[in-house]
């Protein structure tokens, strides 16, 4: 599986943001198919810092109602990324 097709997106919300600076934890929506060893080694080449360890789940899609219409949420996959002492991801710096 190639590098940039691991990781999708950074997650940024109030909890993974205390997560950041609180315990060193970077979340992100990751690929269904890919590992914990996938996304290690994903992080760490492209935002070149030290993974202690890495937690993934899958996450439900959430069902919306439009009308008399129902229809669901894609379902994704999330990774929460804690990294060494002394590594740092800054996502949004300078905005």
């Amino acid at each position: 599986m190639r590098t940039y097709e691991i990781i999708k997106a950074p997650l940024d919300t109030e909890k993974t943001n205390l997560q950041k600076e609180l315990h060193n934890k970077v979340s992100f929506e990751v690929d269904p198919t890919a590992n914990r060893v996938d996304i290690r080694k994903a992080v760490e080449k492209i935002f070149d810092v030290k993974v202690k360890s890495v937690r993934t789940m899958h996450v439900k899609g959430k069902i919306k109602r439009r009308g008399r219409i129902l229809g669901q949420q894609k379902n994704w996959k999330k990774a929460i990324v804690t990294l060494m002492p002394g590594s740092r991801i800054n996502f949004f710096e300078g905005v």
